[in-house]
């Protein structure tokens, strides 16, 4: 039976709910500013709920009872912010080589180092580009608005046990504070997973003894777990690649943008339009696998377009760091037109008026 009233709630509220309504069974976090609601949310949801959730000692400790979680078979969760993911990294590391699947949840804020509460998009590179140690990927969700946080979080469980792999959501202090309505799909949560894992460690029950592990010390072991490892990969940019498309069609210049960045983008987007600039944008909702291919097919357009000699089509990425995700856009393009950046560091959020101003100095 489907809910049609809405909710106000916050972004890291939002995402505690897409978890429980995906059947998350374990909860482990710590506190770090702006991703405390979520472990406080969880706190009071997940015991009244009769699953588990704990404060772990650290953010280590937080990972790692992921870890076991997750080898037996339970749909876990953590979440933490830029310093804090910093220090999961190992223990992510350590799931993706024992293919065990986890949502992880990075609500950004400043950096390097300390930096501040504010949020930031500056761990673009540890997400998509495996922050931790060997040869890994991780399928990374960029939430754009509050509905997304739940949406994107249900979805992150489901992708997770699909391909036995992490999962993070890769959000931002704006957006885990912010107040938006939100839709709950439906009035039931969904049960908790209790399908059959043929993997997970649960006890012999009659037969050989399950293993799980990433050390592989025998000559050529781990090089062919890694090309196994790579199989996956492949089928999950072939079947999960997830972006939106905003007035593509007469575009002459083309945004592209993730999480709150690409919502003030979309409202400078409007304002060139209402100017007679024709200006369309793309949004990457999954960073990895990234979208690659849409960027390029966008850009054969462009090229083929009829331009005055002074002027040639243009795309403008916009992040809130010092540049990022415009080293796989320019991959994506391959050097067809120009790309064009724009951003902020450190808790900078980007403005309507900052980004109008490039798009007019572009179409000059």
């Amino acid at each position: 039976m489907k809910r049609t009233e809405r909710i106000l709630m916050k972004g890291n509220e939002a995402i505690s709910e897409g978890a429980i309504a995906a059947g998350c069974q374990a909860y482990y976090g710590y506190p770090i500013t702006p991703q405390n609601e979520i472990p406080a949310y969880m706190a009071k949801r997940m015991v009244e709920l009769g699953r588990i959730f704990l404060q772990a000692e650290s953010e280590l400790a937080a990972i790692n009872m992921v870890f076991g979680s997750a080898v037996a078979g339970a749909r876990a969760m953590t979440s933490s912010s830029s310093p804090g993911i910093s220090l999961k990294q190992e223990g992510i590391s350590y799931l993706v080589g024992c293919e065990l699947p986890a949502v992880i949840v990075n609500v950004q804020r400043g950096g390097p180092g300390l930096g501040n509460i504010s949020g930031a998009q500056g761990d673009y590179f540890q997400a998509t580009k495996g922050g931790g140690h060997g040869d890994y990927k991780v399928i990374v969700l960029a939430p754009y608005s509050v509905q997304e946080m739940y949406d994107l979080t249900y979805l992150a469980f489901d992708l997770a046990d699909k391909y036995r792999n992490p999962v993070i959501i890769l959000t931002d202090g704006v957006l885990g504070q912010m107040l938006e309505p939100v839709v709950l799909h439906s009035k039931e949560q969904r049960a908790m997973s209790n399908e059959v894992k043929d993997w997970i460690l649960d006890g012999c029950k009659g037969r050989e003894p399950r293993k799980i592990r990433s050390l592989l010390m025998a000559e050529g072991a781990l090089e062919e777990h890694n090309w196994k490892l790579n199989e996956k990969y492949s089928k999950i940019k072939k079947n999960e690649v997830l972006y939106e498309v905003y007035n593509l069609d007469d575009a002459k210049i083309v945004l592209v943008a993730f999480g709150i960045a690409a919502r003030v983008c979309k409202g400078a987007m409007n304002i060139a339009w209402e100017k007679g600039l024709k200006v369309g944008m793309i949004r990457p909702i999954t960073l990895w696998p990234f979208p690659e291919k849409i960027i390029a097919d966008t850009v054969k357009r462009l090229c083929s377009t009829a331009y005055p000699l002074h002027r040639s089509p243009a795309i403008l990425v916009v992040e809130m760091n010092l540049g990022q995700m415009v080293e796989d856009v320019k991959l994506a393009v391959n050097g067809k037109v120009p790309v064009e950046f724009y951003g902020r560091p450190g808790g900078g959020l980007v403005t309507k008026e900052e980004i109008l101003e490039r798009i007019e100095k572009i179409h000059q």
